[in-house]
């Protein structure tokens, strides 16, 4: 069962949402709320898998209740449903924690399908958004490689390298000959030595700063 949070200020959506989830096998909605105060009120107590967050909220941005949100759970799943497609609200949102970006005129099958996927460890992304991301991060590339500096060895730079691919734990697990428990434990690391919290994060450093 995945349980998720839903994070929408317009009520018709918020409820559509929750009737979409409720109405899917081994997916249950176990929150919905029109605010980003009321939800990081309640986060602690609830057993939350994925959250699906807007951006334009009333009082706090979406943005900045991801990075809250991430404060209270940094194991928790952050998928941003919204109508904005600027690239610094992209790029500010993923550096914020979120794990994936979709419009919200995505179709509903594609919606559930990027429920599980970012459940699984990936991090979907609507087409013309994933471009966005790509094109800002090829524009930002060129800074001089910082190994040293993080002190990344030669296995955890194959992981990131792989998360940057796209690939989840279970595939980056076949591709290096490792076991997912391995995967996991690389991954803590560079989360440690890149002084990040998430996937997202990570991969967005490690092309700032060049190492992949």
């Amino acid at each position: 069962m995945i349980n998720i949070i839903i994070v929408e200020d317009n009520r018709t959506i918020r409820e559509g949402l929750a009737a979409l989830i409720n109405g899917t096998p081994d997916f249950r909605c176990i929150g919905a709320f029109g605010d980003c105060e009321s939800f990081l009120c309640e986060l602690s107590d609830l057993p939350a898998d994925v959250v699906l967050m807007d951006i334009g909220l009333p009082g706090m941005s979406g943005i900045e209740g991801v990075k809250r949100a991430k404060q209270i759970d940094p194991e928790l799943s952050i998928l941003i449903l919204t109508v904005y497609e600027d690239n610094d609200i992209v790029y500010d949102a993923l550096c914020a924690g979120a794990c994936g970006y979709l419009v919200k005129k995505t179709p509903p099958s594609r919606l559930l399908e990027a429920i599980r996927e970012i459940h699984d460890g990936g991090s979907p992304m609507s087409s013309t958004i994933a471009r966005k991301v790509i094109t800002t991060f090829q524009r930002s590339k060129g800074i001089p490689n910082d190994s040293i500096q993080f002190d990344l060895t030669l296995r955890e730079k194959q992981v990131l390298q792989s998360l940057g691919d796209g690939n989840n734990y279970q595939e980056i697990s076949d591709s290096l000959f490792i076991s997912v428990d391995t995967v996991r434990h690389h991954i803590r690391n560079i989360y440690r030595k890149l002084h990040v919290h998430s996937q997202t994060q990570a991969v967005a450093k490690a092309i700032r700063k060049g190492l992949i």
